[in-house]
Parts: structure tokens; sequence; C-alpha cells
């Protein structure tokens, strides 16, 4: 289903999207996974009437969702898969259960709470690839789906390009369903972002350039700057991650050449 199908309020049948091809869910790539630092019920419930057809996935940032009272964050799970949408918990709560020898406990726990994905990475402790390896398959023997993640948060344990790569290939033959590259919330100094959050050309040419499938990539890109030079050079349906709950509409917007930015690079394209 492509972007015809897509709700358009009072304006159905009036305008079509200068930039073709955007997917409508259920679907498989143009993925949008929205970081949540702590939204009230009301604050979520109020997004999700509003941007549901445009999430795909939730992530209760870091390990936030410890904060919540048990049944509030029960709520609140429930409220978002009422919507269709999968949430998971960061990937550094799981960081920290594995530090502490209790990621079977942490599996279990997730689950038992009606999250429907977790997220593996390594982004600030050693994980070795065997208890990396089996917290996904785990995962997955549970009924949970698993996000995995590559790239260290910090800029002084930044990994080769090569170890990258190897990393997204083993993640996915162990059965992760996307991996995540890591980009932070701020954007700055990770991976295919330099310090000021600028895109660094070489790094992601080398890891798009090899690749199998870009689908099974979801690139964290949290500013607006960034959202629009992927969307740009990988189309509308590439998946992006860490977006801003205020944002889902701005970046949609993006994806379908509704904002300048990418209207005029489709403009520019249809003319020449």
């Amino acid at each position: 289903m492509i972007e015809k199908d897509l709700p358009c309020g009072g304006w159905h049948g009036i305008l079509e999207f200068p930039l073709p091809g955007r997917q409508q869910k259920p679907r498989d790539q143009g993925l949008t996974m929205v970081i949540d630092k702590g939204l009230g019920l009301a604050q979520l419930h109020d997004l999700l009437k509003v941007a549901a057809p445009y999430i795909d996935f939730l992530k209760l940032g870091f390990g936030t969702s410890l904060f919540y009272p048990a049944e509030l964050l029960r709520e609140k799970i429930r409220l978002v898969r009422s919507f269709g949408i999968d949430i998971f918990p960061g990937g550094t709560f799981l960081e920290v259960a594995c530090w502490q020898g209790k990621l079977e406990l942490y599996l279990q726990t997730a689950k038992e709470l009606g999250y429907t994905f977790i997220e593996v990475s390594d982004g600030t402790i050693p994980l070795s690839q065997e208890m990396r390896t089996y917290a996904i398959r785990r995962a997955r023997e549970l009924g949970l789906g698993v996000l995995s993640e590559v790239g260290k948060k910090d800029p002084r344990d930044s990994l080769e390009n090569t170890v990258i790569l190897a990393q997204i290939r083993r993640d996915l033959e162990d059965g992760a369903y996307k991996v995540i590259v890591e980009g932070r919330e701020s954007g700055q100094g990770v991976v295919i972002f330099d310090s000021r959050g600028a895109l660094k050309e070489e790094e992601l040419e080398f890891l798009a350039g090899r690749i199998e499938r870009l689908e099974d990539i979801i690139w964290e890109a949290p500013q607006k700057h960034q959202q629009q030079e992927l969307i740009l050079r990988f189309g509308p349906n590439v998946n992006l991650g860490n977006v801003q709950p205020q944002d889902v509409l701005a970046l949609e917007a993006l994806r379908v050449g509704l904002r300048g930015d990418t209207l005029r690079a489709t403009l520019k394209s249809a003319i020449s």
C-alpha cells in the first residue's frame, strides 16, 4: 500500500504527495521509531490519536521505564499496543541487566509487562559476542522481537566500520528484526555523525554500500537536517529512529515532499 491510501483528512483526493512511494502500515521499511523520555498518559494518548499511522516503534528511552509505578507502566504499554505500535525499553537498560547478571530476569519481566520488542546493545558496557547472541536468541524464544544496536555512545570508544558491519551481519543472522545504527539522543559524535551532527560521508557510504539490505537498518537521526539528508539519499521509506514525539508529523511531511527541503529537491529532480 502506498501514499494514496494514507489518511488525508479533508484533503483526500485534492493533492498528491510530491515525493511518491511512501508505504503505509503494516510495513517492513519506512519505519519511524520514536523516543519517549517520560510522556504522561494524556500526552501519549494525544500523540497516538494524531500520529499513530506514522509511528512503528515507541522506545521508552534508556532506563526510564524503571521509574514508572508498575500499573502505570502496564497501562502505558497497553495504550501503545492498542494503536498497533510496538514498544520496547531502551538498550542501556538491558546493558545494566547484563552487567548485573540478570539478563534472564530482565527478559522474562519485559515479556510479562507486555513489551513486544527488546533492544540488545553494547553502547556503554563491553558485551561478549556469546552474550549478545544469547540475548537475541533467548528473547526470540520468549516471543519478543529484537532490535539490536551497533556503535558506541562515547566517541572515545568508537569502532572501526568493518567491526560495525560485521556486527550488523551477525545480529541479523542471530535473529534481530532490524539493526539500529547508534545516533544517540543528540545525533552528535557517533558512527555516521560528527561532533556537530553533520553527516560523515565516508562512514555512511562505507556502511550503506556494503549492507545487503538497507531496509534491515534503522538510522538514529534525531535532528531534522539528518532526517532530510537520509531521506534524499535513500528515499521516503528509509528507517529512522530516535525521533522526538513532537516531530513525528514534521518527519512524515519530509518523507513525502511536503516540506520545502525535500520539495525543492523533488522539483529540481523533476526539472532535470
